[in-house]
C-alpha cells in the first residue's frame, strides 16, 4: 500500500513538472515565432484576404497581446490550476471542447494503428526468434530496417500513389467511413511493427536459448506448449514496455500523417494552431499530450509488474 502511494505521489509530482515545463516551452516558442501574432490570429478568424492592420489592431487590443510575457504566462498557468484551458484565439470555442473532439479522432486512428502493428510485428518477430539466423530472420531484418529508415510522410505518400492513385483500391484522404482508416493507420503501423518485430525476435531468441526453455523441452513439452507456457510471457515485458513508448512515436507520426490524409485529429489541429498563433490551443494540446505520456508510463510500469514472471516466481 505504501509503495503504491509513493508511486502515485511520484507520478503526481512528475505530472506537475510536465505541466510547468510544457507551458513554459510552448509559450516561449510561440512568442519567438517570426511575424505579427495579432495579424496571424486575425487572418485565422477572418481569412487572409479580409484582414488588414485595423483588424490586427483590434485583435491585439481584445486579447491583450501587448502585456508582458510573464503576466500572460502566469494568467495561463493560474487558469490551468483551476482546470480552465481557456478559449481558442481563432474560433473562440473552449480549448477543452476543441481538444475533446479532435482527440477522439486521433485516438481512433492511433488505436487502429497500434492494433494493426501488434498483429503484424510481434508474430513475425516470434517466428524469426525461434530460428535465429535463418532465411526468414534475415529477410525480416532487411524489411524492418528499410521500413524504419523511410520517413513516415514518404511512406504515406508512397501508399497513396500505389494503393489509391494507381490501383484505386482505397481513398487517398477523408474521414467518416471504416475504409478511411486503412491508409493512415497502415502508414503509422508499418513503422511501429518494424521495431516491435525486432524486439520480439531478440526476446524470443534469448528465451529459446535459455536453460529453462531447454529444460521444458527435456520434460517432453512440444514446441507449441513451450511457446505458450514459457515463451510468450517472458517476451511480454519488453513488448509491453515498447508499446508504451509507441505513444511518443505516434505523437510524432500522427501530426504528419493526419496532415497528409486530411484526418481531423489533434495533430492536424496542432499544425493549424501553430500557423494561426493560437497559443491557448497549442499549450492545451501540448499539455494534454505530455500528461498523457506520464499516465501511460504509470500504466506500463503497472502492467510490466503484473506480467513479469520474475515477480511471481514463474519461469
Amino acid at each position: 500500500m505504501g509503495t503504491a502511494i509513493r508511486a502515485l505521489a511520484y507520478r503526481g509530482v512528475q505530472a506537475l513538472l510536465v505541466a510547468l515545463l510544457v507551458g513554459v516551452l510552448t509559450f516561449l516558442m510561440m512568442q519567438s515565432l517570426p511575424g505579427d501574432m495579432a495579424f496571424r490570429i486575425a487572418a485565422g478568424r477572418y481569412g487572409y484576404d479580409l484582414v488588414d492592420a485595423a483588424a490586427a489592431a483590434m485583435v491585439r487590443e481584445e486579447l491583450g497581446l501587448e502585456r508582458p510575457m510573464h503576466e500572460a504566462f502566469i494568467a495561463w498557468f493560474g487558469d490551468i490550476l483551476r482546470l480552465d484551458f481557456g478559449r481558442s484565439l481563432t474560433s473562440g470555442a473552449p480549448v477543452i471542447d476543441e481538444i475533446r473532439h479532435q482527440l477522439g479522432a486521433s485516438l481512433q486512428l492511433a488505436g487502429a494503428a497500434l492494433v494493426l502493428s501488434f498483429l503484424i510485428g510481434p508474430p513475425l518477430g516470434v517466428l524469426a526468434g525461434l530460428r535465429p539466423g535463418g532465411w526468414f530472420d534475415r529477410g525480416l531484418l532487411l524489411i524492418s530496417t528499410a521500413l524504419r529508415s523511410v520517413p513516415q510522410f514518404m511512406l504515406g505518400l508512397f501508399l497513396i500513389v500505389i494503393l489509391s492513385i494507381h490501383l484505386g483500391l482505397l481513398p487517398a484522404a477523408g474521414h467518416g467511413r471504416a475504409v478511411h482508416f486503412i491508409l493512415p493507420a497502415l502508414t503509422l503501423a508499418l513503422g511501429l511493427a518494424a521495431v516491435s518485430a525486432r524486439i520480439a525476435r531478440d526476446a524470443m531468441a534469448a528465451v529459446a536459448a535459455s536453460p529453462f526453455y531447454a529444460f521444458g523441452r527435456w520434460k517432453g513439452l512440444n514446441e507449441r506448449q513451450l511457446l505458450l507456457r514459457h515463451g510468450l510471457r517472458n517476451i511480454g515485458v519488453p513488448l509491453v514496455t515498447y508499446m508504451g513508448l509507441q505513444f511518443a512515436m505516434l505523437v510524432e507520426g500522427v501530426v504528419v500523417v493526419e496532415s497528409i490524409f486530411g484526418w481531423p485529429g489533434i495533430g492536424h489541429a496542432l499544425v493549424h494552431a501553430i500557423f494561426g498563433r493560437d497559443v491557448p490551443m497549442v499549450q492545451g494540446t501540448a499539455l494534454l499530450l505530455g500528461l498523457g505520456f506520464v499516465v501511460l508510463n504509470g500504466c506500463v510500469d503497472l502492467a510490466t509488474g503484473l506480467i513479469d514472471p520474475r515477480g511471481t516466481g514463474a519461469a
